[in-house]
């Protein structure tokens, strides 16, 4: 009986020591977030390109955008200060919520839901950007670390897969607005009434953002340094804020960021130019309000394909500078093309121009999201959640900027900015590539 006892006592003790022994894999993490992304985005992604469309009574659907992206902007000076109280899980979750309060004020869009459910969205908004980056970038080092992998490779994969996935919105959502929105005979007739297909497919999406923060919760809490200081965030706040100055003023000291900021503000341009004056000024002219969404469709398609591939060559900086230039000279195509050449055209061509420019607007976004959260993850590992932070500060600065003033210059001044602000990009990641690179990680004689 007592070698029956002890051989009882061991068994916990060799079942913990193997669980020791056995490296974490963090690969289930990547694809529990990133499918849980794809449903949040999917659904509000539709939902903010119709919103132009849909809330246009005293220019209600742009100017909620705009209050979005200026709110989103300001949040995220403090949402590193956020991420390290709760937690990059907590603050992925409670993320969520803005989301959903967005979508549902849109069941019933007035000036007292949508600018609060707005104001909402850019807290929330920044807190889950800043705590993807965060925990992504903790989760392939970790990786990397337990299985002896190059960390560079690691984060450009997990980048890859997570940017794929999430840039697959685009292209699921336009096509669930299309299948609901094609007979509004149909939702009529479901819902009762006169009521009209988009408060139907709003209802869709509320589930749809539901099931993502479900999926979010399964999500394995990382042992990161935000989580580990989250017990005396109470004690230690006044320490909080001195640290997130701190790492404000630091970061932009840092001749890295410094270079790497027209990047970000370039990534926001591209984007609002996309949502705001390519499926306005291109798209509806030559396919219709109703082809804006296999316009979309396109765009997503492309810029999912992207994300995956640019993810898998990703190795280090050089190969980030490499897919960016590559990604950069897609975009110029299409703004040089509409700005030299471009005009509405009937047939074949009149339809198959737009699909071609929105899949090289999509491949231009594709590398851009995936090698600039590689590029952070890479250079910034040791303080991501300010990284990140700087990331969607001027991006969504960009963005709202394009937003507000975009119904007041001509498209040509627009693509103007945008060729002048990829030139910009282009040269301050080829100066980090050729200069800086070589000042922090060549060996010291």
């Amino acid at each position: 009986m007592e070698s029956v006892d002890s051989r009882d006592e061991e068994a916990p003790l060799v079942a913990d020591s193997l669980q020791v022994l056995t490296p974490k894999n963090y690969t289930r993490d990547v694809h529990i977030l990133s499918c849980a992304f794809l449903l949040i985005f999917l659904a509000y992604g539709a939902a903010q390109n119709l919103e132009t469309t849909v809330n246009t009574e005293g220019n209600l659907g742009t100017i909620s955008l705009g209050i979005l992206y200026t709110s989103f902007t300001c949040f995220s000076l403090v949402a590193s200060l956020v991420v390290r109280v709760l937690g990059s899980k907590n603050a992925l979750i409670l993320g969520t919520t803005g989301y959903w309060l967005f979508v549902a004020a849109n069941l019933f869009p007035s000036w007292y839901t949508m600018v609060p459910a707005s104001l909402y969205l850019g807290f929330a908004a920044s807190i889950i950007w800043v705590g993807e980056g965060t925990y992504l970038t903790a989760a392939a080092l970790s990786h990397a670390s337990n299985h002896k992998l190059h960390e560079g490779t690691v984060i450009g994969s997990f980048n890859g897969e997570f940017w794929g996935m999430f840039a697959s919105h685009q292209f699921v959502g336009n096509l669930i607005t299309l299948a609901v929105l094609k007979d509004d005979k149909v939702c009529a007739a479901l819902l009762g009434g006169s009521t009209s297909g988009t408060t139907l497919l709003f209802i869709v999406f509320l589930g749809v953002i539901t099931l993502g923060t479900i999926l979010m919760c399964f999500l394995r809490k990382e042992e990161d340094k935000g989580e580990k200081e989250t017990a005396d965030a109470s004690v230690n706040f006044y320490s909080y804020l001195v640290s997130l100055s701190k790492s404000i003023t630091t970061l932009l000291a840092d001749v890295r960021m410094l270079l790497i900021i027209p990047l970000f503000a370039y990534s926001g341009l591209q984007q609002a130019f996309v949502w705001a004056e390519f499926t306005k000024e291109i798209v509806t002219p030559a396919l219709g309000v109703s082809g804006v969404g296999g316009a979309m469709a396109v765009y997503g398609a492309f810029d999912a394909i992207c994300s995956l591939a640019a993810g898998r060559l990703t190795t280090g900086l050089p190969s980030i500078t490499f897919i960016v230039s590559g990604g950069a000279i897609a975009q110029v195509v299409v703004f040089l093309w509409i700005l030299i050449n471009y005009s509405v055209t009937s047939g074949v061509l009149g339809t198959l121009y737009p699909l071609i420019m929105a899949a090289l607007l999509g491949i231009g976004d594709g590398v851009l999201n995936t090698q600039l959260s590689a590029l952070l993850g890479i250079l910034f590992k040791h303080d991501t959640e300010g990284a990140f932070a700087q990331l969607k500060v001027w991006q969504c600065a960009s963005i709202a900027v394009v937003f507000f003033i975009g119904p007041y210059i001509s498209l040509q001044a627009m693509l103007i900015v945008m060729v002048v602000g990829i030139c910009v990009a282009l040269v301050g990641i080829l100066f980090l590539t050729i200069q800086v690179e070589k000042a922090f990680y060549s060996p010291r004689s």
